[in-house]
C-alpha cells in the first residue's frame, strides 16, 4: 500500500505560478538555491508543471492558465513563501547578487529569527529566516491556541 503523502514529501507544498516557468526555475536555482526535480513540458516547450528542493523543503511551479493568475498578471501578491536556510545573511546575499529584490533587510525578530524579505523575477514574495534562538511564545506576545 502506498504511503500518503509519497516518501520524502512534505503534506504542504506551495504551487507558485509564473508567466515564464522556465525562466523561473533557473533564477530560483540560481538566487535561492532551489534545485530542480522534476518538469513537466508541454508539446510547445511551455513548462506545465515543474518541482523543486531545498534542503527538506519543496515547492511546485507552472505556468498560470484560466482562472489562475500570477502575481506578474495581477500585480498583487496573494501569498508570501517562508523558508529556513542556514545562513541567513549568506543567503541574502547570494539572492541579492542574483538579482532579488530584495523588501527587508537581514533583521532580528522578537521571536527569535534573523530573516529578510524578498521579490523573485516576477513579483513572488519570499521569506528566508534561520531560527537564532529560542523564545517562548508568552516573551515575544504570543498567545497559547486552545
Amino acid at each position: 500500500m502506498p504511503t500518503n503523502p509519497p516518501a520524502g514529501i512534505p503534506r504542504v507544498i506551495p504551487y507558485l505560478l509564473y508567466e515564464n516557468a522556465a525562466a523561473a526555475l533557473d533564477w530560483l536555482a540560481r538566487a535561492f538555491g532551489f534545485e530542480e526535480d522534476l518538469r513537466l513540458s508541454g508539446s510547445d516547450g511551455h513548462v506545465m508543471h515543474a518541482e523543486m528542493t531545498l534542503a527538506d523543503g519543496r515547492i511546485m511551479l507552472g505556468q498560470p492558465g484560466g482562472d489562475y493568475k500570477s502575481p506578474k498578471q495581477t500585480g498583487h501578491r496573494p501569498v508570501s513563501v517562508h523558508v529556513y536556510v542556514d545562513d541567513v545573511d549568506a543567503h541574502h546575499e547570494r539572492a541579492r547578487q542574483a538579482g532579488a529584490t530584495i523588501t527587508a533587510e537581514p533583521a532580528d525578530q522578537t521571536y527569535g529569527d534573523r530573516r529578510y524579505m524578498a521579490e523573485d523575477l516576477e513579483g513572488q514574495q519570499w521569506v528566508f529566516a534561520q531560527h537564532v534562538r529560542d523564545v517562548s511564545r508568552e516573551e515575544w506576545g504570543a498567545e497559547q491556541s486552545v
